[in-house]
């Protein structure tokens, strides 16, 4: 990691969010929904499909977790009358799941409810490795009733174990990296050992016939899942690639002209602080370039 990377990662906490915006701009739709339904009507029209995140997390009232779930269910009636591409990614904390699992239960429900009646699908997000248990419990609980899926991460030591725990039933992830910062114990810190990780976790879940969100902005492991789907015989309709947005939008194109489906992360809200300082961690580039643009721009 370069210098000016490993600097952005250690002290970008501590930067005013009125300086982090013009950075974050490429990762979020906008604050609105509208917002998320026009740019998931651009994407469509290039030939991928989204997946729209209402961004906040841990919330603190019960008040709260009703706000955003009335929200998902408005994104889940944006898309049906908007006739999109798109499913619904759904953060079970912003759903109460830290201060009543019940509260949480019953928020979901109601969410789940409506997507099965509009035919939608609905991702569980996996967020930090308190939630992990919970996450996957849900939706061992739920699968058979809805049409859901969640997520794994690879540079969790226990999703090998996971998966193999999970396959009495059907299986439906997203296959990421991960992203929170974890510990050693419960995570892997070297990047050649995530990396061999995920085409572990990626093989295993094949072999088992599961349908993959192959969630990836490393070349490499592109490179790896097209030799597993076609070692493994996988139809154009049995999986799909998924990346964030405002990341790498060449190997975007680059997937789709190849013949795959892919799928882009879409989030929007106000609550954009933390997922932006989350992203900008895991790629600092963004901001680099985005300074090296505006020096360019003034020694003209």
């Amino acid at each position: 990691m370069s210098i000016f990377n490993k600097s952005v990662s250690i002290f970008i906490d501590k930067v005013p969010p009125g300086a982090i915006a013009p950075f974050a701009k490429r990762y979020i739709a906008g604050p609105e929904l509208t917002d998320a339904i026009e740019l998931t009507k651009k994407l469509n029209s290039q030939g991928a499909m989204t997946t729209i995140d209402v961004l906040g997390e841990f919330v603190n009232t019960k008040e709260e977790t009703i706000y955003y779930r009335n929200l998902a269910i408005k994104v889940l009636e944006a898309i049906d009358k908007n006739k999109l591409d798109a499913n619904l990614s759904l953060k079970l904390t912003q759903m109460g799941l830290k201060l009543s699992k019940a509260l949480c239960l019953d928020n979901i429900e109601k969410i789940f409810e409506k997507a099965k009646e509009l035919g939608i699908f609905v991702r569980i997000d996996m967020e930090d490795s308190t939630c992990t248990d919970d996450t996957l419990e849900i939706y061992r609980n739920y699968r058979d009733k809805y049409n859901i899926g969640t997520v794994l991460q690879a540079y969790m030591r226990r999703t090998i174990d996971d998966i193999n725990k999970l396959s009495d039933g059907r299986l439906n992830f997203r296959l990421c990296k991960g992203i929170y910062d974890e510990p050693r114990e419960i995570a892997y810190k070297d990047k050649e050992i995530i990396r061999s990780n995920y085409i572990w976790c990626l093989e295993e879940l094949l072999i088992k016939k599961a349908y993959v969100g192959i969630a990836t902005h490393d070349e490499y492991l592109v490179f790896h899942a097209e030799r597993l789907l076609k070692k493994y015989g996988y139809k154009r309709d049995e999986y799909e690639f998924q990346m964030l947005l405002g990341v790498d939008e060449q190997l975007r194109s680059i997937i789709i002209n190849r013949g795959h489906r892919l799928r882009v992360y879409v989030p929007f809200g106000k609550d954009w602080l933390p997922y932006s300082i989350r992203r900008l961690k895991e790629n600092p580039n963004i901001m680099k370039s985005a300074i090296e643009g505006y020096i360019k721009k003034y020694q003209r």
